[in-house]
């Protein structure tokens, strides 16, 4: 009996220390991952995204938020190993270690009299013949008779007093980690151990594979579709305008394999007549391009309306069917059209270059889905060549809204953000029609956007000047403020029901050839990891340039320092281009908000490989020369006509030569930018 009960409790100890393995580790990260997490209010304090429920910390969604399925199956695990430690030492209190003199209610030493006067005291009350339960019988035969046997007989009472029991030295016991049901290896039992060995040893662990396999072979590690990056890859082409975007962004496999239900016609049909506007249809063939339009697959028909609903503020006409495909499509799009963005920047040109305008034009499209703004809004109208999408992301702005600032002069959106607290007070409420808490609401979010200057360098390390076929590194500051001050925030978007942070894409491109030589992309949300970044990449430089160690710790701090204020270092690699003078921009943008972009032109001069493979030295001539080259007039490139809007970012030399006059552009990839809106024009300090 005691056996099996030590078997039973050997087995639950098993059972008990696989479960606390993983468990115990597992549990102790969690724990330290969410005590790292510092409670963020960096979000937009505006009526409508209080209203959203994005951030709002209600019971419920501190409940949803914490009932995961990875956190109730710990929950789980913790109690199921809470009751198996209470169970294990219950159970190990019954197996009592043979005690004669507690057995028989002696105190250790007691007399042979006592002894005697005990026993006949336990018999009357044991004895089979005086009681006649079989645990009575069983309990005086296997305790009672032993210890009185260990106490009176000498032989027993020698064996007791030397190896602690009357029946002499005892051989070795050993249990096994098992149920007692298992040890009887006959009949079913056996069946039952051989199915356990054979599903818990092999088609578990055969499962688990086949699943991680199965997932890992479908997705990235992004959690995007194999399928969708070979798609994208497939449609993207060098010349995509922005509008043209969004037919190949639904092209996902995610969205292809969305259900298309036969009671989502008539509610999509009434939604393509509310967004009929927006789908780049001709009007003098309207039947026919509506008939084209339908006779696309089903679910690119239904993606687009349902992402046309989204942009142009429909949502809630939609069923609660399609409301749930909606938030479905909408959690998907940001992580889909980052990918997006890295396939158009991806090298493919015989240079190892990426495609700017398509590059251009998923960011675009980004800032529309996150700011529920249509595509049409960035069209030029009125004098004004950026659009009002920069003025519909503010709380309370309609077309309407921006028609009557306009009358004020007021028709660029820097304008609105360079006006003083009082002045763009009085026009909201006197001109703009808006009430006093909805003008507070719009500073709230005006003071949310932020500014970015863009720092920038190129060199080749340890050398004076860029000869073609050198290793050029770029070194770009990118700096971001706000006026409420914060560093790190989450975009004002109240109609983008999920979570998104704030990402910026540093782009280093030649505008006239549409080449993407470089890319990154820069967030502003961990400070800790930027820190490490940016310390280890100036002590990498600094050592191969020889610095000495107090050098190399004061480059270090004043790094640390400059990302503590706000700033963030990208660093990049490419080879030098063939000799001569290269027209470059450095592009800063951002996915969330619209019109908080910047670029700035810079020159880099590469001179000749010299024929011995000695470095030469840049003749200060040829600076001058550079300096004095920043207002040649460039050949203007055909760009072809579309029947949409114009991407903000397609390069139009003769704006470009308006904003050059009266600036030089700096030689060899030395510029720093002010931060200045491109939706206001573009041009840098």
């Amino acid at each position: 009996m005691a056996a099996a009960e030590e078997n039973t409790s050997l087995f639950l100890i098993f059972i008990l220390t696989m479960i606390a393995l993983p468990l115990v580790p597992y549990t102790i990260m969690r724990l330290c991952r969410a005590a790292s997490e510092k409670a963020r209010t960096i979000h937009c304090r505006c009526l409508g995204c209080h209203r959203s429920g994005k951030y709002r910390k209600s019971i419920y969604k501190r409940i949803s938020n914490f009932s995961t399925c990875s956190n109730l199956t710990i929950i789980l695990l913790w109690i199921v190993m809470i009751f198996l430690v209470y169970y294990i030492k219950h159970a190990s209190r019954e197996v009592q270690v043979f005690e004669p003199f507690s057995i028989l209610g002696l105190e250790p030493g007691a007399s042979e009299s006592e002894i005697k006067k005990s026993y006949r005291r336990l018999s009357i009350q044991y004895h089979p013949d005086k009681n006649p339960d079989p645990e009575a019988h069983k309990f005086f035969v296997e305790y009672i008779s032993k210890a009185y046997q260990a106490l009176t007989d000498p032989v027993s009472r020698e064996n007791y007093e030397k190896y602690g029991h009357p029946d002499g030295r005892q051989g070795l016991q050993m249990g096994i980690a098992l149920p007692k049901f298992l040890l009887n290896i006959d009949g079913a039992s056996g069946g039952i151990m051989l199915l356990g060995i054979v599903g818990f040893c092999i088609l578990l662990p055969l499962m688990i594979a086949v699943i991680y396999l199965s997932r890992s072979s479908k997705y990235t590690g992004n959690y995007v579709m194999h399928q969708t990056l070979s798609t994208y890859y497939y449609f993207m082409k060098p010349s995509l305008a922005p509008s043209k975007v969004m037919d190949v962004f639904i092209k996902a496999a995610e969205y292809m394999e969305m259900p298309v239900r036969r009671s989502d016609d008539e509610p999509l049909q009434k939604l393509f007549v509310a967004v009929r506007s927006e789908l780049n249809l001709d009007l003098k063939n309207i039947k026919t391009e509506q008939a084209k339009f339908w006779k696309q697959h089903p679910s690119l028909v239904k993606m687009e309306l349902l992402i046309q609903a989204h942009l142009t503020r429909e949502s809630f006409v939609l069923t609660p069917a399609l409301l749930k495909d909606y938030r479905h499509m909408l959690e998907l799009a940001p992580r889909l059209l980052e990918e997006l963005v890295k396939i158009a920047v991806l090298p493919r040109n015989p240079h190892g270059f990426g495609w700017l305008r398509p590059a251009t034009g998923v960011i675009e499209l980004s800032q529309n889905i996150i700011q529920a703004v249509p595509l049409s809004a960035r069209k030029a109208s009125g004098g004004n060549s950026e659009g009002i999408a920069p003025f519909l992301q503010l709380p309370y702005f309609t077309e309407a809204t921006v028609k009557k600032i306009a009358r004020k002069k007021i028709r660029a959106f820097q304008e609105l953000c360079d006006m003083s607290v009082e002045d763009r007070a009085a026009l909201l409420t006197q001109v703009a029609g808006l009430s006093e808490d909805q003008a507070r609401d719009v500073d709230l979010v005006l003071e949310m956007i932020p500014s970015i200057e863009v720092d920038i360098k190129c060199e080749t390390e340890g050398e004076e000047g860029i000869q073609e076929g050198d290793v050029v590194t770029m070194y770009a500051w990118v700096s971001l403020h706000r006026r409420n001050g914060l560093i790190a925030a989450l975009p004002h978007c109240p109609n983008f029901p999920f979570h998104k942070e704030e990402n910026f894409w540093l782009l280093l491109a030649d505008a006239a050839s549409n080449d993407v030589w470089l890319s990154q992309k820069v967030s502003f949300m961990d400070e800790a990891t930027a820190i490490t970044a940016a310390s280890k990449a100036i002590q990498e430089t600094q050592e191969a340039l020889g610095a000495s160690a107090k050098e190399i710790g004061i480059a270090v701090r004043e790094a640390v320092d400059k990302v503590k204020k706000g700033s963030r270092l990208v660093m990049g690699k490419f080879q030098a281009p063939a000799e001569g003078t290269h027209n470059l921009t450095s592009f800063c943008l951002c996915d969330s908000w619209i019109g908080c972009d910047t670029k700035t032109s810079f020159k880099l001069k590469v001179l000749k490989r010299s024929r011995a493979g000695t470095r030469g030295h840049v003749p200060e001539e040829g600076l001058v020369a550079a300096a004095e080259d920043g207002i040649e007039e460039e050949e203007e490139e055909e760009e072809e006509e579309y029947d949409d809007y114009e991407s903000e970012y397609s390069d139009d030399e003769e704006d470009e030569k308006k904003k050059g006059k009266g600036k030089g552009k700096v030689p060899n990839g030395a510029a720093h930018q002010e931060a200045d809106s491109d939706i206001d024009s573009g041009s840098d300090e």
